[in-house]
């Protein structure tokens, strides 16, 4: 059998991409959900017609083997897969593709590379498996270097040693997620980490991103995991020791987690991993309002119960991701231990979501049925609709945020009348919906998602404006810039503004001392 392909500008496997026929009947829900009279689908450009720059550079013959300047490498590796990167690549404009693709075969060849960028002038930018939403792996880096070398980890993808005492792994950093978890496996281990791009995503890339994983509570982010790590400067090999924890001073691994390729390349990590899943229980707790299921989203999250899934969605995401057509506000509630039952834990968060006024009509389920089956098949599911929607002229995108509880009803209200606003001045309508990815006891991880009509050559314009809009209120109210997402380029404007102007100092400072020529994903997080 031939192998599966990945789409070279849109998400995932090209065989899991929405058929013709299903992109037709989505235009058509489309055009009636936006009030159209008609939403129809254009092509994705081949590969043959794309008409690339010439490549700048020459890998030296010690490094030729693990390099291509092919136009299928190249224009895969040219974008992440944001909206605005999609577009892009949607409409053949691919004017800054990386003139060399590097796939180093271990961690030698990782310091042989940057070795070689640096003498060359080369910008590196690391790529894990490309599935950046924030512009985090564009090689359009500016005049001032020779070319750009897109370094794919995906070679180094092995699980290299587990400690059963410790429960730990040593894992590299280009594994992807289902390749990690297939290799812990027999040795009844999960690193349980799980966000939406788990398929295409990488364990360095959940690592310089500071990944949010899908459990919602305790374990949200990659951080939580870490035991050590290891990176390829171009100063040098850097590798902190490995402990459960330490109070030594400002700790290495912090460093390098969140930083986006910008200080090395992480080449493997010492994660501390778990025991398989055993005991599981569900439950669909429906609510009148939003804000009303916000407020047993807080009383669970502040009981002390750790849900795995306390995902929360507003009216109109649950009726579009879950079916839920009654008008009510769904919480999609989950517990899970590989130790013991979890009967007692979501029988308390069901009493405190009953006590302020929720609803379960399906009642607690042992797998994963009804709504919250639904949703969960929705949410895996919806990068795919998102490309089907580009290919339908549409401006289709999400953003996300954190806030304290006490803000929040504020910054929901704010974002909402901000957004909706620019909806309709930039494109005469559309629909915003919201949903709790993630909750603390000290607040929430709002969700938002938005789709409005445009038109082919707008979309890009229209979706600058409505970003601008967004960002601009997440930060107005009291918000992250991103939660989960990174900041990459997207962000890169509204990250300035929410960090603190002495730690932007001390972050160039760390650049300078281990990226001398600052070779390193030029253009992110700092200039």
């Amino acid at each position: 059998m031939a192998p599966r392909r990945r789409s070279w500008w849109g998400w995932g496997w090209e065989d899991e991409a929405l058929s013709p026929e299903q992109v037709s009947s989505l235009g058509a829900a489309v055009a009636g959900r936006l009030g159209l009279s008609e939403v129809s689908a254009r092509p994705a450009p081949s590969l043959a017609s794309l008409d690339l720059p010439p490549a700048r550079l020459t890998p030296p013959p010690r490094l030729a083997e693990i390099c291509s300047s092919d136009v299928e490498a190249r224009a895969s590796h040219t974008y992440g897969k944001s909206f605005r990167d999609v577009v892009r690549a949607f409409s053949g404009e691919l004017s800054h593709p990386p003139d060399v693709v590097a796939r180093p075969r271990d961690e030698a060849d990782v310091v042989d590379l940057l070795n070689w960028c640096a003498d060359a002038n080369a910008a590196a930018v690391p790529y894990g498996a490309g599935s950046s939403v924030v512009g985090g792996v564009e090689c359009d880096v500016g005049s001032a270097f020779a070319g750009a070398v897109s370094v794919d980890l995906s070679g180094l993808d092995r699980v290299l040693e587990v400690d059963s005492v410790s429960r730990a792994a040593r894992i590299q950093a280009g594994a992807r997620g289902p390749v990690l978890e297939d290799q812990l496996r027999p040795h009844g281990y999960t690193l349980r980490h799980f966000p939406q791009s788990f398929e295409f995503s990488t364990l360095g890339g959940w690592l310089a991103t500071r990944s949010g994983g899908h459990y919602a509570s305790l374990y949200t982010h990659i951080d939580d995991f870490v035991e050590s790590l290891r990176v390829v400067t171009p100063g040098g090999v850097i590798e902190s020791r490995r402990l459960p924890g330490s109070g030594a001073g400002p700790s290495p691994d912090r460093m390098f987690l969140g930083s986006e390729g910008i200080l090395g390349v992480i080449t493997e990590a010492w994660m501390r991993v778990q025991d398989r899943v055993r005991f599981k229980a569900s439950a669909g707790v429906h609510f009148s309002s939003f804000l009303d299921g916000a407020a047993a989203v807080r009383a669970v999250a502040q009981a002390g119960l750790y849900p795995t899934n306390c995902r929360l969605l507003d009216p109109g995401e649950a009726m579009i991701s879950a079916g839920v057509t009654d008008g009510s506000a769904l919480l999609v509630l989950g517990f899970e231990s590989a130790d013991h039952p979890v009967d007692a834990w979501i029988a308390r968060a069901v009493e405190l979501c009953r006590d302020l006024g929720g609803s379960i009509p399906d009642g607690v389920k042992t797998s994963s049925e009804g709504a919250v089956g639904a949703w969960k098949n929705s949410f895996l599911r919806a990068p795919y609709g998102r490309d089907a929607l580009v290919s339908l002229g549409c401006v289709a995108d999400t953003f996300e945020t954190a806030v304290t509880w006490d803000r929040f009803e504020d910054l929901h209200a704010g974002v909402t009348t901000a957004v909706e606003k620019a909806l309709v001045d930039v494109c005469g309508g559309g629909f915003l919906t919201c949903r709790f990815t993630h909750v603390y006891p000290d607040g929430p991880a709002p969700y938002f998602s938005f789709l409005a009509p445009s038109t082919f050559g707008s979309q890009l314009s229209q979706w600058d404006e409505l970003k601008a809009a967004a960002s601009d209120a997440v930060l107005a109210f009291g918000g992250t810039i991103t939660h989960h997402h990174a900041v990459g380029r997207d962000h890169r404007p509204w990250y300035d503004r929410q960090r603190p102007e002495a730690f932007a100092l001390a972050l160039r400072a760390a650049k300078s001392a281990l990226d001398p020529a600052g070779i390193l994903n030029p253009g992110v997080l700092i200039d």
